[in-house]
């Protein structure tokens, strides 16, 4: 899992640097799967329940599982990009909200808090604390800052599937919930909304939009529990 974790974290590193005004999302996926298969490895993605790309790309209000294609993109949007492979029989999954060119201020404020929540969750991914400790940090993180936590989508754990049991919530309650012990492996993954947390599923069956148009940010580590606490498989070293 540290291999698979170690290639999705370069694989997203070198799209992070290839986002600007003009790229489009198709390219960004051509990106994508060559770069896993330069690496030997699988896209985790592609026809998992006939999703038809390798990578999800999801601008501006889309919220997940956005669908590649040839518009480019603008100066000022914001690009969620969330990844995975399978090597060897194990996954990693991971995702990061980039801004394309420059931001505004708003749009910068939403992409640092939810990457920020995300690294609360991780702070408290710890044996013998539980699940709800996990999601309640990225839920009073973010609350405390205005935002709101999409509830319809949630983390997982995995490990030889891409989604296994517990489903991860970005809100709970403290202390309630699966007790965490070496050796589980989480997909954490805050997704936060600038206003409503209420989303819905365009007609691609797929993408999934804010209900308000507000923007929305998504960050995302496949995290090992250890007796030494939490590590981070899909982060560059």
């Amino acid at each position: 899992m540290r291999i698979a974790g170690r290639i999705v974290a370069e694989i997203l590193e070198g799209l992070r640097s290839l986002v600007c005004p003009g790229v489009t999302t198709f390219e960004l996926e051509q990106f994508a799967s060559a770069a896993a298969l330069k690496r030997n490895a699988k896209c985790a993605f592609r026809d998992y329940h006939k999703y038809p790309s390798s990578l999800c790309c999801s601008p501006n209000n889309q919220v997940v599982h956005g669908i590649p294609n040839k518009n480019p993109l603008i100066a000022g949007d914001i690009l969620s990009l969330d990844f995975g492979v399978v090597y060897d029989g194990f996954y990693g999954d991971a995702a990061i909200t980039v801004p394309v060119g420059t931001v505004s201020g708003a749009a910068q404020k939403l992409i640092t808090a939810t990457e920020a929540s995300l690294n609360a969750a991780i702070e408290m991914a710890v044996p013998g604390n539980r699940l709800g400790d996990v999601s309640s940090a990225v839920q009073r993180f973010v609350e405390s800052r205005g935002y709101s936590v999409v509830r319809d989508f949630v983390g997982h754990g995995i490990g030889r599937s891409l989604h296994e049991d517990p489903q991860i919530p970005n809100y709970g309650s403290p202390g309630k919930g699966v007790k965490l012990k070496p050796g589980m492996v989480l997909a954490i993954e805050p997704m936060i909304n600038e206003k409503s947390h209420e989303v819905e599923v365009l007609d691609d069956n797929w993408t999934v939009i804010t209900c308000d148009g507000g923007l929305s940010a998504h960050f995302e580590h496949t995290v090992a529990i250890t007796e030494n606490g939490p590590e981070i498989l899909t982060r560059i070293c």
